[in-house]
């Protein structure tokens, strides 16, 4: 401060910006292998949730449960299979950020809104398109 103004430099402002990316989140894990082990137990926490919370997550990790073995154990290439594996995993990760998404969406509000109503359409679609991404690798693979 010089003659009662603020001086904010470049130097200053750096500064300033290092300090506040510094606060500590309460929330957050410690670092290391207690954060990896800590973020697996919370992951497997939402696997749960999903489990017991979701009808179409519980469906499709049905679906999961039988093409995988099949995946695995079909003559096709080791390409082959893990395309075939992987369209199955993303149907199951977009619909968990489906149900986290229609989650959140209710517990902002259980109003009825358009960007509500957007947001979890918008979600919707993208668990049909990775179904659809999965039915057309799987009909690729196997029948040509």
């Amino acid at each position: 401060m010089t003659g009662g103004k603020i001086t904010l430099n470049s130097t200053n402002l750096s500064r300033s910006l290092d300090q506040e990316l510094e606060m500590k989140n309460p929330h957050k894990h410690p670092a290391g292998l207690m954060h990896a082990w800590r973020a697996t137990g919370i992951a497997l926490q939402g696997l749960r949730a999903a489990l017991v919370h979701e009808d179409a997550f519980r469906q499709e990790m049905l679906v999961a449960v039988i093409a995988i073995p099949v995946a695995l154990l079909s003559s096709v290439n080791m390409v082959g299979k893990a395309m075939l594996v992987s369209s199955v995993i993303l149907v199951l990760i977009v619909e968990l950020l489906n149900s986290a998404l229609e989650a959140a969406v209710d517990h902002a509000s259980m109003a009825q809104h358009p960007l509500a109503k957007r947001a979890k359409d918008i979600a919707s679609a993208a668990v049909f398109m990775s179904i659809v991404n999965a039915v057309v690798i799987w009909v690729l693979i196997f029948l040509f």
